[in-house]
């Protein structure tokens, strides 16, 4: 008998069978498909790989702005995708290396939950049972197709975000159904490389979540750049290449040679036997408490199934909470400080209150915006570029609550404001942290001296 089983290999799982297996426990991994699960094969590692490529291409075309000038510059949309699946073969690599590394056995197939019995799990893959004290679900997302009149995925026009990185040529035209993260960031890359993009989105503004200011302008850049943007508005029927849609009652059609619906995902519940042990779902996903547990005792439940914050970040950590609990080790899950970022160019990063979410919750605040010129090393490397830090104060505790970059390299220091936040620190406690010089993470500290 296992310690731990563990259904799905992503970021969840993975990092669960890691932290189990170095702490003695013995766990069995089923995956059916590829160690690293969507964040690895068909999201986080990929994408990220092409928009560097898209950005780097970008540079050299303005590299005249720094004094560094090349002759006919390119790009090879074959050898982008080749690059994107080499590092993906590489990462897959490590984390199949990690789990043999911490003696996790890791079982290539579909695994069905049969039951409980006696304190045990029972779960059943490639036709031979398995029996653990415990059980861990990471059986993750998929991407969400809204019922949209004339809408298939069978033929070679539409696709979600699987399908749009086995793409072996370059579009001349695209339309993204959903101005969500995944879809700003596909936007974003094919931009780059010179496709005709469009933006379908519902509500009134992108990035839905993200500061209302920082989305905005974000999208005035993406402009600026080329990028057509339907706001507001409701895709109503697709046929073939055409995408017709409704905004303000007025009704239009759009053809491009390719669709990506960008709609949302959703968990990933059925299929694998929960029904035979009684786990309670709802509508986002498996429902979870604060430590991970499920509502059958043995169970739990980390990253995308769970439905509240689809994030690899954030299934990592839960798999750590889970790991904990097991172990004895005091943990519990935190979603109040999970950071979030756009791997636009420009970037936006963004972690803890808006001013608007804020104010809705009653707190009185204080706001203190700076453009990222403010930082002397976000002027060196960003020539005729501007962005913008926000920091959102509690006025009562003058605690810092929310932090929102806009500008390069936002993700790489919006780290610094989660542990800020999480740690619940003053504005005084922070202006007494010395900074490196330079560095873009000194427009936090401006931001403070700023209020």
């Amino acid at each position: 008998m296992y310690d731990l089983i563990i259904i799905g290999g992503g970021p969840a799982g993975y990092v669960a069978a890691e932290r189990a297996g170095k702490k003695g426990m013995s766990v069995v991994l089923f995956e059916k498909t590829s160690l690293g699960g969507v964040c690895l094969n068909e999201g986080c590692i990929p994408t990220k790989t092409l928009l560097y490529s898209a950005k780097m291409y970008e540079n050299a075309l303005a590299g005249a702005k720094y004094g560094v000038y090349a002759d006919g510059v390119k790009i090879d949309f074959g050898k982008i995708v080749a690059r994107k699946n080499k590092v993906v073969k590489k990462l897959v690599a490590g984390v199949a290396a990690k789990m043999l590394h911490h003696q996790v056995e890791v079982i290539k197939g579909e695994a069905m939950i049969l039951g409980t019995e006696a304190g045990s799990i029972h779960v059943q893959c490639n036709d031979v049972d398995y029996q653990a004290k415990n059980l861990l679900v990471c059986t993750g997302s998929s991407a969400f197709v809204p019922p949209i009149e004339g809408l298939d995925l069978d033929n070679e026009v539409v696709m979600t975000n699987k399908e749009i990185l086995a793409l072996k040529e370059q579009p001349e035209s695209l339309i993204v159904i959903g101005g969500g993260v995944i879809g700003m960031e596909f936007a974003s890359f094919y931009n780059s490389l010179g496709t005709k993009v469009t933006v379908i989105e519902m509500t009134q503004e992108i990035l839905g979540g993200v500061d209302v200011e920082l989305s905005g302008m974000l999208r005035e850049i993406y402009q600026k750049k080329g990028v057509v943007f339907q706001l507001n508005s409701k895709v109503t029927r697709v046929s073939g290449n055409c995408i017709s849609f409704e905004s303000d009652g007025v009704s239009t059609t759009l053809e491009a040679e390719k669709i990506l619906i960008s709609a949302g995902r959703k968990a990933n519940v059925t299929g694998f036997g929960l029904e035979n042990i009684g786990v309670n779902v709802t509508r986002a996903g498996i429902e979870v408490d604060h430590l991970m547990r499920t509502t059958v005792p043995n169970v739990y439940a980390a990253g995308d199934v769970t439905g509240f914050s689809l994030l690899a970040h954030t299934a990592i950590r839960e798999a750590e909470v889970v790991v904990n609990h097991l172990c004895g080790i005091e943990d519990a899950m935190n979603y109040d400080i999970i950071p979030g970022v756009v791997y636009t160019n420009p970037e936006v990063a963004c972690v803890g209150e808006t001013e608007a979410s804020a104010i809705a919750k009653g707190l009185s605040v204080k706001v203190s915006k700076l453009p990222m010129t403010y930082a002397g090393r976000f002027v060196a490397e960003n020539e005729g570029v501007n962005g913008l830090s926000k920091v959102i104060i509690n006025a009562a505790t003058d605690q810092v609550i929310g932090v929102h970059l806009l500008g390069n390299p936002s993700s790489e220091i919006i780290f610094g404001a989660c542990m800020a936040i999480e740690q619940k620190m003053t504005v005084s406690q922070l202006e007494k942290v010395v900074f490196p010089h330079p560095t873009v993470s000194e427009i936090f500290k401006e931001n403070l001296f700023a209020i």
